[in-house]
């Protein structure tokens, strides 16, 4: 399974409007510095009251479609 590991950096407020569903899309950096969208979706299993903050793997399909977020470690 293709995959790509992304720093994400979002405060409680900028999660709350994911969990409100105003927001559809999240846009990350790759640690090779590309910029990827993801489905915020993809952020519930790993938000804290604190947001959401890290390096973690993006799993997807051969299509490209969002299969797993797995937290990596703490931003560098």
């Amino acid at each position: 399974m293709p995959s790509i590991d992304l720093i994400i950096e979002l405060c409680a407020a900028q999660c709350q409007a994911h969990y409100a569903g105003s927001v559809d899309h999240v846009y990350a950096s790759s640690t090779d510095g590309r910029r990827v969208l993801l489905p915020a979706q993809a952020l519930r299993r790993v938000v804290t009251r604190d947001g959401v903050h890290g390096v973690y793997r993006l799993s997807y399909d051969d299509n490209g479609r969002f299969q797993s977020l797995q937290r990596l470690g703490d931003s560098p």
